[in-house]
């Protein structure tokens, strides 16, 4: 057995000759179990909500889209998109053509994307089950178009799920030059008309700004006929992404970029992951502050037990030995209060997942969810273990070793 360990292992459970180094140690402990239980908490609801996010835009965003590296088009004809159409992987591909235009209706007007698609849309995404309203998803019917608006959009034109008339489009021309006694004609302009629903992401980006329509519908706007801006892909269930991404940006090469769910909303996940980062790091350093009760702890102890400095030393123990045991000491106090922080974190997440103890709001239908959302990753703990580990070993190696020092050499001054 390891002679240190034994030793401070009976230390640490082991009635003390003060009390109040019996009710520090315990304050050390809660300390870092404390901290540790908050790490595991806050970076699990923060990964609730990247979660919850991820959930909102897979309902909206394409597994992968496939977008040109220079411009804003590409051929929609391109043998290297035809090859990547007909893979074996691919379930649904779908053309998108993409760009501004200014949307007018009632005296009101605004700035919109207009997003064509081809029919089959409904089945590359979820779109069916984030409509709202009375009719159906529909895109065109004969030479009739329609436009699914985004609720915001429509919030904004007061015009519900249903309006009445059209929605007029405004498209700047590519060729000719604007006449500015008459600027209208330097525009494409075209309407829309409501099939009865409109579509909710519950990410402002989406639903405050774009309009799904018809692939024709846009390229007669934008003047893209024969081109695309994207084309936007759905994998089998049995396939890779990450492998079946990098087997098309093989086939495109450097013509194309090839973007997964996660790389179309770089932005939002990226803001995401900082503040999750800035949260680790704060609660990183409360849990420095906490270490410290640990020093307070070590220091008393090592007072307490100078009279067994001298007897070890005496029973043939040397001055590294006498040290580790000090060190155990402190390193067991750290994984203890992990291990039990951990294991109320974990706790609380459950809790939170299944009965929603800590709400978001005590009005119906002001928040997305009801409660805080939380998402137990397990390479968090890991790290989130490693961390309480490192931080505590580091918090008590010069303490220990500085006392350490000056008992040693007091009982040496006191046998001679």
């Amino acid at each position: 057995m390891n002679f240190p360990f034994f030793i401070s292992r009976r230390y640490l459970f082991s009635k003390k000759s003060t009390n109040a180094i019996n009710v520090i140690s315990l304050i050390s402990v809660i300390g870092v179990a404390v901290a540790t239980m908050a790490l595991v908490i806050v970076l699990s609801v923060f990964n609730g909500f990247h979660d919850l996010v991820a959930s909102f835009l897979t309902n909206f965003d394409p597994q992968l889209e496939i977008l040109p590296a220079q411009g804003k088009s590409a051929m929609a004809n391109d043998p290297l998109l035809l090859k990547v159409k007909h893979l074996d992987d691919v379930a649904v591909a779908t053309e998108n053509v993409q760009d501004l235009a200014l949307a007018t209706y009632n005296g009101q007007q605004t700035m919109v994307t207009i997003k064509g698609v081809e029919d089959n849309f409904d089945s590359l995404t979820n779109i069916k089950q984030i409509l709202y309203g009375d009719g159906q998803y529909e895109l065109h019917a004969g030479n009739l178009d329609y436009g699914i608006l985004g609720i915001r959009l429509s919030q904004f034109f007061n015009m519900g799920a249903s309006w009445n008339g059209y929605l007029k489009i405004f498209a700047p021309k590519r060729t000719g030059q604007l006449d500015m006694m008459n600027p209208t004609d330097g525009f494409v302009v075209d309407s829309l008309l409501s099939p009865g629903v409109v579509f909710s992401v519950n990410q402002p980006k989406y639903d405050k700004d774009h309009i799904i329509c018809s692939i024709d519908f846009a390229r007669r706007l934008f003047d893209l006929e024969g081109k695309i801006s994207s084309l936007e892909l759905r994998l089998k269930d049995d396939a890779n992404p990450e492998t079946v991404k990098e087997e098309i940006q093989g086939i495109v090469g450097n013509k194309y970029r090839v973007l997964d769910r996660f790389e179309q909303q770089v932005d939002t996940f990226k803001i995401m992951e900082i503040e999750k980062t800035i949260a680790y790091f704060f609660l990183t350093f409360i849990l420095v502050v906490a270490c410290f009760n640990i020093v307070g702890s070590l220091s008393m102890l090592i007072i307490d037990k100078k009279n067994d400095v001298v007897t070890l030393r005496n029973l043939g123990a040397n001055d590294k030995q006498i040290t580790r045991v000090f060190l155990f000491e402190g390193r067991m106090i750290a994984v203890l209060g992990a291990v039990l922080g951990i294991l109320l974190g974990l706790l609380l997440c459950w809790l939170q997942q299944t009965f929603g103890l800590v709400s978001l709001g005590n009005s119906s239908g002001n928040f997305v969810v009801n409660a805080y959302p939380v998402s137990v990753h397990y390479i968090d703990i890991v790290f989130i273990f490693i961390t309480v580990i490192v931080v505590g070993w580091l918090a008590v190696w010069y303490p220990v070793h500085y006392f350490s020092k000056r008992l040693l050499t007091n009982s040496l001054s006191a046998t001679d």
